[in-house]
């Protein structure tokens, strides 16, 4: 699986789960997004600037959202498998080298960089997972596993035991989600 390089824009549809949009600008080591959604009673606006290594490791994240209750701002790093959340050490999530946003189709880009992947061969990808509504962070237990690659796309069978959830996941040959099922199809 030979990825090609991101674009230095992309956005997504967000449908069934929430309504609402996503859109992404990205840098050498750098993705900065923001998620606009309704998701059942909840209202939010959630921005990103994640900071990446050379490896696709994630090394530092800004998170940013508004709701009605008003504005939040939290501060992830990494260095080794160790996290600290808002300048606290953070042990649960040990071993994750990923952030994964709930708002967000994007960063499940980031083991589809960061690893090797072979068709048929699952991996565990834990990662720090951030809240849409309040940016609170726990450990995401996450699975990836090949299913097919093309020209064109590649195809994820994508399994969370963390929320009993599984779907098929759809990437371009950037490594950006196409189609998420009943969460975000990509627009451009």
């Amino acid at each position: 699986m030979e990825l090609q390089g991101l674009p230095a824009a992309a956005s997504w549809i967000h449908t069934g789960a929430r309504r609402g949009f996503e859109v992404l600008f990205t840098a050498p080591g750098r993705l900065r997004g923001r998620t606009t959604a309704r998701e059942n009673d909840s209202t939010w606006s959630v921005g990103y600037d994640i900071t990446v290594a050379a490896d696709w490791a994630t090394t530092a994240v800004r998170a940013m959202n508004s709701t009605a209750a008003g504005d939040r701002e939290t501060v992830l790093e990494r260095h080794g498998h160790t996290w600290t959340v808002d300048g606290s050490p953070r042990p649960d999530l040990d071993g994750c080298l990923d952030v994964d946003f709930e708002s967000s189709a994007v960063t499940n880009t980031l083991p589809v960089h960061r690893l090797t992947f072979v068709a048929g061969s699952p991996l565990d990808v834990p990662a720090a997972f951030v809240r849409a509504d309040d940016l609170s962070v726990e450990r995401l237990e996450q699975r990836y596993t090949l299913l097919r690659s093309s020209a064109e796309q590649y195809v994820f069978h994508y399994e969370s035991p963390t929320f009993d959830f599984g779907c098929t996941l759809t990437f371009d040959t950037s490594g950006l989600v196409l189609e998420y099922p009943d969460i975000a199809t990509r627009d451009h």
